[in-house]
C-alpha cells in the first residue's frame, strides 16, 4: 500500500455562468467545446465522450456525490478545486460551495487559487482579456482569506499540521505575495489553525519557487516540463510549428520520461505531479497541443515511479492532472474508450 496519497485537480466549468453566456454564447459548459472536438489527424482521439454519455451539471448534487464517491473506490484520496477570485469577483464558485454544504459529497479536498487573468485565448496570457487579474491591498487580501476561511475550518479540508494546503498557480504574478501570504498566515492563527500552508504551483509560467514564506511547491504536469525541460531542439521546433499554426503533436512518453528522471531540489516540500494525457484541440483546434501514444498501462507505469519517488523523499501527496479536464484531454472521469482503465491503475497502485 502506498503512502502517498493522490489527488486530483478538479476544474468547475461544467455549469452554466452568466459571463460565459457573454462571452461564448448561451449555455456554454466546458462540455461546448469537448462537444465540437473533432479529429485533426489519423487516429487521433476527438470528440471525447464521457461513459454513458454522462454530460453532466455541477450543479446537480448527486453528480459531485458520484465524483467523490467514484474517486475514493479508485484510490483517489481527495479532489484540488480550482478557485477563481479576481479581487472579490468570483466566477465557478458555486460547484465548491454546494461541495462545502453537502457532506454527502464525502471526500478530502483543498484549494488552488487559479490566480491568471481569463483570456479568450485559454492560455493565461494578458492578450484578448476577458476577465483581468488584480491583487489589491490588505483589505483585499483580508477579504479573500475570510471567504476562504469557511472551507478551512470543514472537517473534510486536507491539513498539512493543523495548516490547511492552499495551492497558489502563479506566485510570480503577484507583486507583494509574500505580504500576502503573512497577513494569511496571521489571520489563520487568529482562527486555530498553525498558519496556512501554501504550495506554489510550478508550470508553465515559473519553474522555481517566487516566495520564501511559502511551505511547499507542486509540479503541475505536463505544462512544466512541456515548457521547461523538453531538449531544446524540441522546443525550437514547437516554437516554429506555433508560428507555422501547424498543430502540435509530442510522444507521451517523451514527456514522461523527462518527468521521472528530474528531481530538483527546490529548498521546500516538493509534491510531484502526474498527469493523464494531454489533448487540448477542443478548445484551441489546430493550435493546440496534443500527446501521442498514451495507454492507462503506461500511465500506471510512470504513476508508479512518481509515487515511489513521492515515498522516498517523505512527500505525503502527489497531484495528477486531472479529474475533470475534459477540453484538455486529461481526465480520470471514465470515457467511452477507455471506459474504468484509468482509474483501474490507480486502484492497483493505491
Amino acid at each position: 500500500m502506498a503512502k502517498t496519497k493522490v489527488i486530483a485537480f478538479y476544474l468547475p466549468q461544467f455549469h452554466e455562468i452568466p459571463e460565459n453566456n457573454e462571452w461564448w454564447g448561451t449555455g456554454f459548459t466546458e462540455w461546448t467545446n469537448v462537444r465540437k472536438a473533432k479529429p485533426l489527424f489519423e487516429k487521433h482521439y476527438q470528440p471525447r465522450i464521457p461513459l454513458n454519455r454522462n454530460y453532466y451539471n455541477l450543479l446537480d448534487e448527486k453528480t459531485q456525490e458520484w465524483q467523490a464517491e467514484l474517486a475514493k473506490k479508485y484510490g483517489i484520496h481527495g479532489f484540488c478545486y480550482y478557485h477563481y477570485w479576481f479581487n472579490g469577483k468570483m466566477l465557478l464558485e458555486k460547484p465548491m460551495e454546494n461541495m462545502l454544504n453537502n457532506k454527502n459529497v464525502d471526500i478530502p479536498f483543498c484549494i488552488s487559487w487559479a490566480n491568471e487573468p481569463w483570456a479568450r485565448t485559454w492560455d493565461g496570457k494578458d492578450k484578448e482579456v476577458l476577465m483581468p487579474q488584480v491583487y489589491g491591498d490588505k483589505n483585499d487580501w483580508k477579504n479573500h482569506f475570510e471567504y476562504l476561511l469557511q472551507f478551512f475550518k470543514d472537517e473534510r479540508y486536507i491539513k498539512v499540521n493543523n495548516k490547511p494546503v492552499m495551492l497558489i498557480y502563479r506566485t510570480n504574478n503577484i507583486e507583494k505575495c509574500s505580504e500576502m501570504v503573512q497577513t494569511w498566515n496571521d489571520m489563520a492563527k487568529e482562527n486555530g489553525f498553525e498558519g496556512v500552508y501554501i504550495v506554489e504551483t510550478l508550470n508553465s509560467f515559473q519553474n522555481k519557487p517566487a516566495i520564501d514564506n511559502s511551505e511547499a511547491v507542486v509540479e503541475f504536469e505536463p505544462m512544466l516540463t512541456i515548457r521547461h525541460y523538453l531538449p531544446i531542439y524540441k522546443q525550437c521546433y514547437r516554437y516554429l510549428k506555433k508560428k507555422l499554426k501547424i498543430l502540435d503533436v509530442l510522444e507521451y512518453d517523451d514527456i514522461w520520461e523527462r518527468i521521472v528522471e528530474r528531481d530538483i531540489d527546490y529548498g521546500k516540500k516538493k509534491y510531484s505531479g502526474a498527469f493523464v494525457s494531454w489533448d487540448n484541440t477542443a478548445r484551441k483546434g489546430k493550435k493546440g497541443l496534443v500527446t501521442r501514444n498514451s495507454t492507462p498501462d503506461k500511465f500506471k507505469c510512470y504513476l508508479k515511479k512518481q509515487l515511489d519517488k513521492a515515498e522516498s523523499q517523505n512527500s505525503e501527496f502527489v497531484f495528477i492532472n486531472a479529474w475533470n479536464e475534459w477540453a484538455e484531454g486529461t481526465y480520470l472521469e471514465p470515457d467511452e474508450k477507455c471506459s474504468f482503465d484509468y482509474l483501474e491503475k490507480i486502484k492497483e497502485l493505491t
